[in-house]
């Protein structure tokens, strides 16, 4: 009996074993899937501003309605500047042709409802990016085209060397302006009086200043210089070293419209990718020809489909750089050495310079 209850005990755990040893294996892993990158699966929405542009056949761009080296009506009545050039760049990029924009007149103090009214298309107007104008306006800054701040512009005769010594002085500043907040600020923290003559523009203040209404004139250093240039001995009138505000400068568009403010953002970086990569107006065609550096190569549209990413056929960038330029060539004609401003690259030299700048484009890629 005792043998019997053995071997049945054994069996059992001769089966339990089997059991164990025949539980079915898992099924085989099935192979990961292919990745993908976002150019493949992203499709970006469409722009209804440059769906607008294309029917109507130009861009509508609000600027300066005078001011030398930003824009200005030559004396032909062709319109000439920095920001002028921005637009003209937009342009050259959507439509493929540089010439065909509007270019508006704005003043300062409506340049802003312009926009949010969609009267203009794009806002390229010596105006700064601020959080209360990027967060309160229902407007987007795309990109800095020039890094400015604010200074002061007073006659050599005074002997004047710096800011600190303008306690009780008058300064001229155009009301309503940055410029006109950014001087109370900067008086008030120092504990030094003046006495601010307000005018309705740039062009008004400068008259204001040059009649002696007032000792000094305040604002951005760029519209200094532009002032100056226009005055009857320019050599008679001297910046001030002392720089009270960051300004940086750059076109704005309408909130709501985000594949158009990338299509002016990158336009941008294209100018200023152009100058990274040694191309220019007169040598970007014969280098599409030749051209193997990589980064280049998807600048000018040669590889990759970056255009169509934003709507925009493939030689967008090259139709910018041979029609306006890169961004060397704009500052110099319209700003620089070949204008009558003269300023120099400093903050707005690439960041690879000699004598580095801020000026930065993202990779193209």
């Amino acid at each position: 009996m005792n043998r019997r209850l053995a071997a049945t005990a054994m069996m059992s755990l001769c089966l339990a074993a089997c059991e164990r040893q025949e539980t079915p294996a898992p099924p085989p892993a099935q192979p990961a899937p292919k990745a993908t990158t976002a150019a493949a699966t992203y499709k970006p929405a469409e722009s209804p501003t440059l769906a607008e542009v294309r029917r109507r056949g130009y861009v509508r761009c609000g600027v300066h309605p005078g001011l030398p080296g930003f824009a200005f009506p030559d004396v032909r009545g062709v319109w000439r500047g920095f920001d002028v050039d921005i637009c003209r760049a937009v342009a050259a990029a959507t439509l493929g042709d540089a010439a065909k924009v509007r270019f508006i007149p704005i003043t300062a103090q409506d340049r802003f409802s312009a926009l949010q009214k969609g009267q203009i298309d794009l806002l390229s107007r010596n105006t700064s990016w601020t959080f209360a104008r990027d967060a309160g306006l229902g407007v987007d800054f795309a990109a800095v085209t020039y890094y400015d701040g604010q200074g002061f512009l007073a006659p050599r005769t005074l002997g004047i060397a710096s800011a600190e010594e303008l306690s009780g002085a008058r300064i001229c500043v155009q009301a309503g302006t940055a410029s006109e907040a950014n001087l109370s600020e900067w008086f008030n923290v120092r504990g030094l009086r003046y006495r601010p003559v307000t005018a309705a523009s740039e062009e008004e203040a400068r008259r204001l200043y040059e009649s002696e209404a007032c000792d000094v004139f305040s604002a951005d250093i760029s519209a200094l210089a532009a002032s100056r240039s226009v005055m009857s001995n320019p050599g008679a009138h001297v910046i001030l070293p002392n720089v009270i505000s960051k300004e940086p400068l750059g076109p704005v568009v309408r909130q709501g419209d985000p594949t158009w403010t990338d299509i002016v953002r990158w336009t941008v970086h294209a100018t200023v990718l152009a100058e990274e990569l040694g191309l220019t107006s007169r040598t970007v065609e014969a280098a599409r020809e030749t051209v193997t550096d990589p980064q280049a190569r998807r600048l000018l549209g040669l590889d990759g489909d970056l255009g169509p990413l934003l709507g925009l056929p493939k030689d967008w960038a090259y139709q910018v750089i041979k029609q306006v330029g890169a961004y060397h060539e704009i500052f110099r004609r319209d700003v620089g050495a070949d204008s009558g401003l003269n300023l120099d690259r400093g903050l707005n030299a690439l960041w690879s310079a000699p004598k580095p700048g801020l000026m930065y484009a993202p990779p193209m890629r």
